[in-house]
């Protein structure tokens, strides 16, 4: 029982987690380039500090070899002025700094291999972080679009006006004339008082008519001429 409820805690909570994300996605995007960013910028000051320190190596190692250089020179010309014992002390003091030679020609090494591999990996970083940026760009513009289109089919979906306009529409076009119903309630009414039977006996041909019409008088008025 504590198994099945710790697994629907944990299936709400993975749900509401997915929720928040797709609600704020753009603003998670924006920080998450924000750190990115922040990363980018911390990799390429630990950049230039490892180039400072190669740079300054790279001098104390030109600064030893020209004493070097310049010892060895001077110690050359004390043994060929028999003054073998300044020579002496002479080469000690080259060998101390050919040995400090080696050991800041490993360290210049070393600097350079670091910095080769930090200077790809903040190339790469900042690749990425266009990429990231050209990316929020479009999940911008796309969310606001969906987002557009959510709420038109929201409005579309509960605003009833298309419905009413169109039922009204059809309750127009499917209206009774009134003046055909009119004519024919006239002709139902003549029907049922049977006020019109002598005009059609006449027109039947049997006896004359009961009203007066246009041909009847112009018949009267040429019999009289």
């Amino acid at each position: 029982m504590f198994e099945t409820l710790r697994t629907l805690v944990a299936g709400a909570n993975a749900r509401a987690e997915e929720q928040v994300r797709d609600r704020y996605c753009i603003e998670l995007i924006d920080q998450k380039i924000r750190e990115a960013d922040g990363s980018l910028k911390s990799a390429k000051y630990g950049l230039a500090s490892l180039i400072q320190r190669e740079r300054s190596e790279t001098r104390q190692v030109t600064a030893l070899e020209s004493r070097v250089a310049d010892l060895m020179t001077r110690a050359k010309a004390a043994l060929e002025a028999g003054r073998e014992a300044l020579a002496a002390e002479a080469a000690q003091a080259v060998a101390d700094m050919e040995n400090e030679l080696e050991l800041r020609r490993g360290t210049v090494a070393r600097l350079e291999s670091r910095i080769l591999q930090l200077r790809q990996s903040v190339e790469a970083a900042n690749r990425r972080l266009i990429d990231l940026k050209q990316g929020a760009v479009a999940a911008r513009a796309a969310k606001r679009e969906a987002d557009i289109q959510t709420r038109l089919g929201a409005h579309v979906a509960r605003d009833t006006a298309f419905d009413e306009a169109e039922a009204l529409i059809q309750r127009v076009l499917n209206r009774d004339d009134p003046f055909e119903q009119s004519q024919i309630l006239r002709e139902i009414d003549t029907g049922l008082n049977q006020g019109d039977m002598a005009d059609r006996m006449a027109e039947a041909g049997f006896g004359p008519a009961s009203k007066s019409t246009a041909a009847d008088v112009l018949n009267r008025l040429k019999s009289q001429n």
